[in-house]
């Protein structure tokens, strides 16, 4: 890349890509030039130049097709940071309903216009994945719940899909940079790898217990070797107060986390004088599985592949006005349609 925006169809003839790119996800500066556009827009703008028509002033309004979470509003300011357009929307996290404008913007189409493919992309994207994440956390109640998504999806969009988990509620997140982004400390203990590397559960959890700092949550997997309340009583018995929770992430095939299995382990902690160990699942968890699992005594959750694979909301973006006059496409009203929950953003 030229660091230069893409404006001509030559422009996109003319780009070359290294032979040794490492990863095909488009960097920052590819999508603030364009390069990841629908090359129909560039066509657009060679046009509309053509005709001395690229710096019309423009509403475009963007609807949903379904209801949804508000969510990526921060990087569509920013990729219009320089366009000298301006910007009325939803706030982040506020529900919306189907059909709904959530966005409005005001410009220069030639600076723009460019950008639908990528503003539409961020909006959908993100608004499907804090949807999911608001569903997840109205099941989980006064639960807490972590999104632990990020090995679903490509390593380029799994910071932007765990913020937006914490966007529509989620209590936190795994992925170092997702929840850095959000304006937290990421959270999770240690994988099954370490289990069977060691050898046996309450090795690694003395020594997590000793090495980690006092601000790490003590919450032990254990379900690698044994039955999962027996493990839980060695564990227990080994850190005793300092012990703050158990992690459930037996897998399908072996019945996966059942509402039984919570029920045995809560009563036999409590009995063993452990009524202040917490019970975390994970694993396969979704909306119906929380409701079950809290009844049953689960107090946390770890969500994953439920908010990673939510569909995206559909985006559609219409331009309302051109030149100060109401115009739309053929099943449109014509003109701006009135949303007073939006929000002067630039």
């Amino acid at each position: 890349m030229t660091g230069e925006k893409i404006k001509t169809l030559k422009q996109v003839h003319e780009l070359k890509i290294d032979k040794d790119r490492k990863l095909f996800s488009a960097n920052h500066e590819e999508i603030i030039n364009g390069v990841t556009t629908d090359v129909y827009f560039v066509k657009t703008f060679e046009i509309l130049k053509e005709l001395g028509k690229e710096n019309v002033q423009v509403v475009a309004e963007i609807f949903a097709r379904k209801s949804g979470i508000f969510c990526g509003l921060p990087e569509v300011l920013n990729l219009l940071e320089d366009t000298g357009v301006e910007v009325w929307s939803l706030k982040e996290g506020e529900a919306f309903k189907e059909k709904e404008v959530v966005m409005r913007i005001k410009g220069s189409y030639g600076e723009f216009g460019i950008y639908e493919t990528a503003i539409l992309g961020i909006l959908a994207s993100s608004c499907g994945w804090a949807t999911a994440a608001r569903e997840v956390k109205e099941a989980a109640g006064d639960a807490s719940v972590l999104v632990f998504g990020a090995r679903h999806v490509h390593p380029a969009v799994a910071p932007v899909m765990e913020r937006a988990a914490i966007v529509g509620g989620m209590d936190g997140a795994s992925c170092i940079l997702g929840a850095k982004l959000a304006g937290l400390e990421p959270k999770g203990t240690v994988p099954h790898a370490i289990f069977l590397i060691v050898g046996d559960t309450v090795e690694v959890a003395l020594a997590y217990d000793k090495i980690m700092p006092s601000g790490e949550a003590r919450l032990v997997l254990v379900d690698t070797f044994k039955d999962e309340a027996e493990e839980t009583l060695r564990v227990a018995g080994a850190l005793q107060d300092r012990l703050q929770g158990i992690r459930l992430d037996t897998p399908s095939e072996r019945g996966g986390v059942t509402p039984a299995l919570v029920q045995e382990i809560r009563a036999r902690l409590d009995l063993a004088g452990f009524k202040h160990v917490k019970i975390f699942v994970s694993g396969g968890i979704d909306v119906e599985k929380i409701k079950i699992l809290k009844d049953a005594g689960a107090d946390a959750f770890g969500v994953g592949s439920f908010i990673s694979r939510a569909c995206p909301i559909d985006m559609t973006m219409d331009i309302k006005e051109v030149a100060g006059k109401p115009v739309a496409k053929r099943g449109r009203i014509p003109g701006i349609i009135e949303n007073h929950r939006l929000v002067k953003q630039k």
